[in-house]
């Protein structure tokens, strides 16, 4: 049985990969914003943990992983996933939009991988996956501050696998396509047009 932890499992790609890891039987801490997604997420089965957390509050990232693993275990899978999408000209949306953008796909991201690498590194062992976006890969117009945030998440990855793998730690990036998720409807922010 590993022991999973899943950023953003209320909905989409992070709840699918919840009830997946589940299913094979591991344990799965997820991480949500509300106590009604934190009762949701717990109903899904004995082994499902929620951790409250918004991954944007980076100082809380290492203590919250600090209290998970004390009672849950060592983290063996992170699974950075929650994030959102942003639809706007670069023109027409605003710098701290985009601050906002990075501060969650990004840096959020980073933060989580830094609380669970020192764990990582002492047992020689682990995995990080990181939820991209085909928009990480090939920039698209309309969507270019999430186009940016995936692209940066893509890069800090492939890097940080270079860094780790000779650690027994390794880290993919998964850079999905279209799914029919809550990306382009509760999950995006729109700037205004003009």
């Amino acid at each position: 049985m590993l022991r999973f932890l899943i950023t953003g499992v209320s909905s989409g790609f992070g709840r699918a990969l919840a009830r997946a890891a589940l299913a094979e039987g591991h344990a799965v801490a997820g991480t949500v914003r509300s106590e009604a997604d934190a009762l949701a997420f717990l109903a899904l089965h004995g082994r499902a943990r929620p951790v409250m957390l918004d991954v944007a509050r980076l100082e809380e990232a290492a203590p919250a992983v600090a209290a998970l693993e004390s009672g849950f275990g060592p983290i063996d899978v992170l699974v950075n996933n929650a994030g959102y999408g942003h639809e706007g000209t670069l023109e027409e949306s605003t710098l701290d939009e985009l601050r906002r953008q990075f501060d969650v796909n990004v840096f959020g991201a980073v933060a989580m991988m830094k609380a669970v690498l020192p764990g990582m590194r002492a047992r020689r062992r682990g995995r990080i996956i990181s939820i991209t976006s085909m928009a990480g890969l090939v920039g698209l117009p309309g969507v270019s501050y999430y186009a940016g945030s995936k692209f940066a998440l893509q890069g800090i990855s492939e890097a940080l696998d270079q860094e780790v793998s000779g650690l027994g730690i390794r880290v993919t990036a998964v850079a999905p396509g279209s799914f029919r998720t809550d990306w382009a409807g509760r999950s995006m922010v729109r700037a205004p047009r003009s």
